[in-house]
């Protein structure tokens, strides 16, 4: 089977490709980012992700299974939410138009059409592009990936714990948070590239947590146990803003922390994961927030 995966040299991709390839399938990827290294040894041919569909439908030709893994986690220059929705209605588009049969759609939990923010209004019009297409559909909706080695949320809060004498908590921190393996993630995308069905269900792990529970766990698995201080959300996201000129990156966005405290980075469905947070964290506490992970450098660099 013909299979296209966007963003297989990315993070999420690159671990669903890995599992078709390994399956012997025929694979290739449409990536903004063509330069980045292969990590396939040629196996997958890359095509242009940018959003012409007459040129995305020609590269589409012959695939039967299309993975979506597109999206954007911030607005820079031209490169904003609003715009990856009228992105991902090309991209559907030039999926149908090119012969498609079959979606597997990247969202996120808890999108809403109603949500005030644009990253989960986004998300629940992306599910709409896909599910109005006409063509077979599966649309998984994880909630904040680890592992890897290139999970960016979860590393930097180790990376602050590591090099800061104190960590503030937007809030009193008792909303929640339920992460999910990279792994277990491309486990269930590759399961609905064989289905037949169409289905949306959340991708969320094993073991739920509050934010401070969790800020906690990461401290003191990784060796850095600091004081947490509850302030008020604004001012957490300054100290956010003031650090990232340091490092040169978008460390936390507004809406990050008005989707976290709103409880929308845990699901309400049965766990379908299969790594447990604290176990993957315990096997990698060596590792885990050493080094900065930065969106800028992943994307614009």
């Amino acid at each position: 089977m013909k299979i296209a995966v966007t963003g297989a040299f990315s993070y999420s991709g690159k671990y669903i490709t890995k599992r078709l390839v390994e399956r012997g399938e025929e694979v290739i990827t449409l990536t903004g980012h063509p330069n980045r290294p292969d990590p396939f040894g040629g196996k997958v041919k890359a095509f242009p992700l940018d959003f012409d569909e007459a040129g995305m439908t020609k590269s589409l030709q012959g695939v039967e299974v299309l993975v979506n893994t597109y999206w954007v986690r911030f607005d820079k220059g031209e490169n904003t939410q609003p715009r990856a929705v009228k992105n991902t209605q090309k991209l559907v588009h030039a999926a149908k138009a090119a012969g498609v049969r079959r979606i597997v759609h990247i969202s996120i939990a808890n999108p809403s059409a109603d949500s005030p923010l644009p990253y989960y209004w986004g998300k629940a019009a992306n599910e709409k592009a896909v599910i109005g297409s006409g063509l077979s559909y599966a649309i998984l909706r994880p909630t904040v990936l680890v592992g890897g080695g290139e999970d960016v949320l979860i590393n930097n809060i180790a990376f602050l714990l590591r090099r800061f004498p104190f960590f503030f908590i937007p809030g009193d921190g008792s909303y929640g948070i339920q992460p999910v393996h990279v792994e277990d993630l491309a486990d269930l995308a590759v399961d609905a590239v064989y289905s037949k069905e169409n289905y949306v269900i959340d991708a969320v792990g094993l073991d739920s947590y509050t934010f401070k529970e969790l800020v906690r766990l990461v401290g003191e698995t990784v060796g850095a146990r600091r004081p947490l201080i509850s302030v008020p959300p604004r001012l957490a996201l300054l100290a956010a803003q003031f650090l990232s000129l340091f490092v040169s990156d978008v460390i936390l966005t507004p809406e990050e922390v008005d989707g976290l405290m709103a409880n929308l980075l845990v699901s309400h469905e049965p766990a379908r994961g299969k790594t447990y947070f604290k176990d993957w964290l315990k096997e990698n506490r060596e590792v885990v927030g050493v080094n900065y992970a930065s969106e800028l450098k992943r994307h614009y660099s």
